[in-house]
């Protein structure tokens, strides 16, 4: 089940992750949500961490 959270993000990492989302927008040729790039982005840095 999906949560809604409040954050606030820097200027810099807004424009990263919005060219990670144009990205996967190009490449799948779908529209992408800002929240589903940064739920995968920190679901693959988690995973990373194990």
């Amino acid at each position: 089940m999906a949560k809604r959270i409040t954050i606030m993000i820097d200027d810099e990492l807004d424009k990263k992750i919005r060219l990670v989302q144009s990205k996967i927008i190009l490449k799948e040729n779908k529209s992408v949500s800002f929240s589903s790039v940064i739920n995968s982005l920190l679901a693959k840095q988690l995973a990373n961490k194990k």
